[in-house]
């Protein structure tokens, strides 16, 4: 089903996930849809394998994390975000490399102080590769880093190819 993008997410500098000079990074976009999901596109390469043509386990626990994490910023002003208390991970599929991939992420429950989510790894061919499910604590990014990093390395990103729909399986 198609989901109609309502924002871009910001992204920065040299975090592994969405770090735009990271050259060993994911380089993901997140992109907040009316279905009150966080979509992430990532194109793995050689340098995100574990064995031969496939993402390695590690790398695709840590971009369902970093999803399921940031969704709690769905149609939110304010720079709240989630700090891992607890996660879990089912390997389902491979993952392949040299493709582009979605991650989808959700708040499942919400607390004043934490919250649930809940999250995947979608396939091109709408197969759910890995699942995951975390608890998380509220934060504020002014908490988590300082105002100089704030104003510096992080930042919203606009480009030509931002879609404007999703298809979610």
């Amino acid at each position: 089903m198609k989901h109609k993008v309502l924002k871009k997410q910001h992204i920065s500098k040299m975090c592994f996930v969405c770090g735009v000079n990271n050259d060993f990074g994911l380089h993901a976009k997140f992109y907040e849809t009316d279905s009150n999901e966080l979509v992430a596109l990532i194109n793995p390469s050689e340098q995100h394998q574990g064995y031969p043509g496939r993402m390695h386990g590690g790398i695709a626990a840590t971009i369902l994390d970093e999803t399921i994490a940031r969704s709690i910023c769905n149609g939110k002003d304010e720079q709240i975000w989630g700090v891992t208390l607890e996660f879990k991970t089912k390997f389902r599929k491979p993952v392949p490399l040299g493709q582009e991939l979605k991650i989808v992420g959700r708040v499942t429950n919400e607390g004043n102080r934490s919250f649930e989510g809940t999250g995947e790894i979608i396939l091109p061919n709408g197969e759910i590769a890995v699942s995951a499910e975390g608890r998380y604590m509220k934060v504020n990014i002014e908490r988590i880093t300082n105002d100089q990093t704030v104003n510096d390395d992080w930042f919203y990103s606009e480009s030509h190819d931002d879609p404007t729909e999703i298809e979610i399986p």
